[in-house]
This record gives C-alpha cells, structure tokens and sequence, in this order.
C-alpha cells in the first residue's frame, strides 16, 4: 500500500504539508529555547546562593538526580540517553554562567579519559590534558584544576595502580564515578591489508590482543603513551593503524576499519571524579575507605566482617603494596551507602578502632554505564 508524505492536522481534517510541519518545529523551537533559559536563570539563582553560603556550584549528586528524574519521566521517542545527553549540555552551559571549572584528564583531546570527562561536564568547561594520572592528582591536589577526571579500574585489565597510588599518598576526594564503555576501533588512511603497524596504549593493545591475533599476526603493535597519540601517529605514518576512539578517529580524519574490536563484550572503565569534597546524598550512594591494618593472622578477615555485619555490601575491593621497606598493604575498599549514613558511620567507626588508618576517599552517586 502507498504511504503519504503527508501527515493529519491534530482535528483530523486536512493533512498538512512540509511547510506546516517545518513552521510548527519553528515554534516549537522558540518555546524550548524560551524555557531554556529561563532554567538557566534559575540556575543563576541557586549559583548565587551557593556562593554566598560557600558551597561549590558543581553538584555530582545533584545532577545525577535530575538526569533519573529526567529519563523516568521520558515516554518516548527520543531515547534516554539521547536525553540525558541534551541535559548534560544544557546544566554544563548553565553551570558556566557562574564558573567556569577547570577539569584535567589524561590526554591529548579524545581519549577514553576525555570522553569520560566530557560525560560527566558536559563542554563548557576548560578541559586541561595531561601527560599521566600522577599529573592530574597534582592538577587538583595544587589547586590549579578543580576536579580531575582519573581511571580507576578496567572491568578486563582490573586496577589501575596508578591511580590507587595517588589515592595513597594525596588528600583528594572521590566525588563521582564515570563507567565509560570502551569500544575499540582500527582507525586508519589505508586498507587493512597495507597496515604494517598499530599503535595504541598498552592497555588497549592487551584489550584487543586476541582480535589482533587473528586479523592483523604480521603487523607489529607499538606503544604509545595515549589513543590519541596512537590515532594522531597512524594519520602521519603510511601503513600504520590505531586503536582509539571513534572520535579521535573523526578527529584525526581516519577511518574505521573494524569497529567495537575488543576481546571481552562490555568492556568497561570506570572513572573517578577527584576534587576536594564529598558529593551529597541521593540515596543511591557508594563510599570509597582506605585502610591499613596490623600484618597479623585474620587481620584482613576482622576488618571484612565488619561492613557484613552493619549489611553493607561492598562492590570494590583492592590491595596495594605499601612503599618503603615496610612488608605491609594498603586496603581499598567501596561500600553502598553514603558516609552520612547510619550504617556506613558505624562501620567506620569500628574500622577506626581495629586499624592502624582509615582515610575516606568519598561518597559519590552510584552511575549507570555511559557510551
């Protein structure tokens, strides 16, 4: 049966034609902008007020709240991400009415550390690449950024030591978490049959090894300090490929050759936002804690049972050696719960007195996967 290209008038009458249809997204258009910026107004307001009490204009906590109260009122069509993403935007551009945040990441631009970031800030604000994560820690820690946006573990290579060094050693605050997709992509000028060579950050080489294997035995896979790097070094260098991104791929102006080439579907990293203090509560909250106990038989088994018996679940858990010639760990631990929390207060207390330190590394609204 023949369709037409033309849709019915809401009474059902006459349909209406291109024209018609085009003006009324005009107006519509006119109405959203409108109500645009009569929110951003009243964003204005709330700055205003934050600043004089003292408190910071970003919010995590606050921002993952509207973002649910977003998608659970969204009936359709657009899709919840595609919502989630015009909001970002739109809180990013309000926000920066009153400040402009400076966020570091490990760069260059379009890395996986910089989509995260950009996930999380949206694009009005000043993104500052780094050259390592010891370097972002610093950025915040010096006070020269006001958050920075860091790996913390990858659901296939598993911790980022890095990270849980830095974590160690400077008094930052987790206040948010980014779980970032990661979908590898063999970006390049040539054929695939041409590739002599691919470069990527170890981490992604190792992610992709068994595709690599299979596609590409005879080309020699070379380190790099970023995907980007790797993406920027494949659009310079005849018969070589990347993987990175398929951002940093437009970027670089390559093409995709074989995309999600990962080994292990669901590859996941997850980011941690660092700064200077906690997010607040939502009620959907998590607690990073690192402690250190006596290097003594059942020492690891008395501190665990103690989350268990305040039913506490925890979702994270990682050792790390302790520096110097001192045989010993460090124990990194997340828990549900915010520290404001009767339950996590508890727990704390008694990890306070059954170890020799216990740091609180945050409390941060549990995210949904991005990407």
């Amino acid at each position: 049966m023949a369709t037409s290209s033309t849709s019915r008038s809401p009474d059902g009458d006459r349909p209406r034609g291109l024209a018609a249809l085009r003006s009324q997204i005009d107006a519509i258009d006119r109405d959203l902008v409108g109500l645009m910026n009569r929110r951003a107004e009243v964003a204005r307001e709330i700055g205003h007020l934050k600043q004089s009490t003292g408190q910071q204009t970003y919010d995590p906590a606050r921002e993952e709240l509207v973002l649910g109260r977003v998608t659970a009122s969204n009936a359709g069509p657009l899709s919840d991400d595609c919502l989630k993403a015009v909001w970002r935007e739109l809180i990013s551009g309000s926000r920066a009415i009153e400040q402009h945040l400076r966020v570091a990441h490990l760069g260059p631009a379009w890395t996986y550390s910089h989509l995260a970031a950009l996930h999380r800030f949206g694009n009005s604000v000043d993104f500052v690449p780094v050259a390592s994560i010891s370097a972002a820690f610093e950025e915040v820690n010096a006070g020269h950024s006001h958050f920075g946006v860091v790996p913390l573990e990858n659901s296939t290579d598993g911790r980022i030591a890095d990270t849980l060094d830095n974590l160690s050693r400077l008094p930052v605050k987790i206040c948010a978490e980014v779980p970032l997709r990661i979908h590898h992509n063999l970006l390049a000028a040539c054929d695939r049959s041409a590739i002599r060579e691919v470069y990527s950050r170890p981490q992604a080489l190792s992610q992709c090894r068994n595709w690599l294997a299979r596609h590409l035995p005879a080309a020699r896979l070379v380190e790099v300090t970023s995907t980007a790097v790797a993406a920027e070094t494949a659009a310079k260098t005849p018969h070589a490929a990347a993987i990175a991104s398929r951002q940093a791929g437009v970027h670089y102006g390559l093409d995709v050759l074989a995309e999600n080439i990962e080994d292990v579907a669901g590859n996941t990293t997850r980011f941690a936002v660092i700064g200077h203090a906690d997010a607040g509560r939502t009620g959907r909250d998590k607690t990073a804690l690192m402690f250190e106990i006596e290097h003594k038989p059942g020492g690891l088994a008395d501190a665990l049972a103690i989350p268990k018996r305040q039913k506490l679940n925890l979702t994270w858990i990682e050792s790390f050696p302790l520096a110097g010639e001192e045989r010993g760990y460090v124990f990194f631990v997340e828990l549900e719960g915010h520290r404001a929390d009767l339950r996590v207060r508890r727990a704390i207390a008694s990890l306070e007195k059954r170890c020799k330190r216990v740091v609180i590394l945050g409390s941060y609204a549990l995210a949904t996967p991005v990407g």
